[in-house]
């Protein structure tokens, strides 16, 4: 066991301070002839860089944080991104070499990708919104084939109580704000729970499971999807909910244009709509668990430094207030539905 966590430790320092000279070693060890050519992309759950090749297009390498998927896992999300390419689903899938999409080399996994360039979606093109919810609905269709083995399911438990208890136990809320803290986490979940309740018993599907603009790329005329690495089971609106912004009364036409899509390929359970605010509720409370998770990662501190401050807790509680009042509102009203 103890040496066990000593590699897992190992591992952990190594990935903090991955080198240009470890990924470039690393793609190569593919068979691939890097030009040198080296630019990190955004991301800080993993470590992704565009990687350039001598007479080839360049690619894009992901390198794993150690500790966060088993291989099965990784394996599983890459699985279902080749299965939606082969569906015709514009997903980037990686790239299969030597029989599998997940290597290794020193003390590092990795996968590597086709690179697609292009702008995040603008929120206020409803047109290019119906082109997101047919894609999704896609996505969806594929996603009720079959069931996830080794990935999370998203809900009241896994996003909510989870953050809420490692928090607490982890020490990073103000022990002047703990008892504040733990009611308001118990009205949120409360709420969340009655949400739920409302809507039924949605049907659990696989799901891209963090689809929002970031995750979209748009070129021209073309859309490519990217990013399935929190791909996880829940109801549909998960993969929906995230392109909405603005007040009520600027995310009903949005709502209206993506369901509209949505409805070309696979029927939408207007029961869901229930669930917006829940879900968007347990994603501020994963949010906020997710950065202290990192807090011991350098690149985290640098990105996030207005983290854990006693400003960032005040704020993250007058959050979870502002939704608890939101989810006993009536839920959006869908028209066409």
């Amino acid at each position: 066991m103890k040496r066990a966590a000593g590699q897992q430790a190992d591992a952990s320092l190594a990935y903090q301070e991955l080198t240009p000279d470890d990924i470039i070693a690393s793609v190569e060890h593919l068979g691939l002839r890097c030009d040198g050519r080296l630019l990190a992309l955004n991301s800080y759950e993993n470590r992704v860089y565009r990687v350039g090749l001598e007479d080839a297009a360049p690619v894009v390498a992901k390198f794993y944080r150690p500790g966060r998927w088993s291989d099965a896992a990784i394996i599983e999300e890459h699985d279902f991104a080749h299965e939606l390419a082969t569906a015709e689903v514009p997903v980037v899938p990686p790239l299969v070499h030597a029989g599998t999409t997940l290597h290794r080399h020193g003390r590092f996994r990795f996968a590597v990708y086709p690179c697609h360039g292009g702008r995040a979606p603008e929120l206020d093109d409803l047109e290019l919104l119906r082109q997101l919810g047919r894609l999704v609905a896609r996505i969806h269709l594929q996603g009720a084939r079959r069931s996830f083995a080794h990935r999370l399911e998203i809900g009241p438990q896994t996003y909510g109580v989870a953050a809420r208890d490692y928090l607490l136990a982890a020490g990073f809320i103000p022990e002047e704000l703990r008892e504040v803290y733990t009611g308001v986490c118990r009205d949120a979940l409360e709420g969340i729970d009655a949400c739920y309740g409302r809507c039924g018993t949605p049907r659990r599907l696989r799901l891209h499971g963090d689809f929002h603009p970031g995750n979209v790329l748009v070129l021209g005329e073309q859309v490519h999807i990217v990013d399935l690495d929190d791909a996880l089971t829940g109801p549909a609106i998960q993969d929906l909910w995230m392109f909405l912004s603005g007040n009520r009364e600027e995310q009903t036409p949005q709502l209206d244009k993506l369901l509209a899509g949505y409805g070309e390929f696979r029927p939408f359970d207007a029961l869901e709509l229930h669930l917006v605010e829940a879900l968007r509720t347990l994603r501020i409370m994963h949010y906020a668990a997710w950065l202290a998770r990192r807090w011991q990662d350098p690149a985290f501190r640098i990105a996030f430094p207005w983290f854990n401050t006693r400003r960032y807790w005040d704020e993250h509680v007058l959050s979870l207030r502002e939704q608890i009042a939101l989810m006993q509102e009536p839920p959006l009203e869908w028209r066409g539905g």
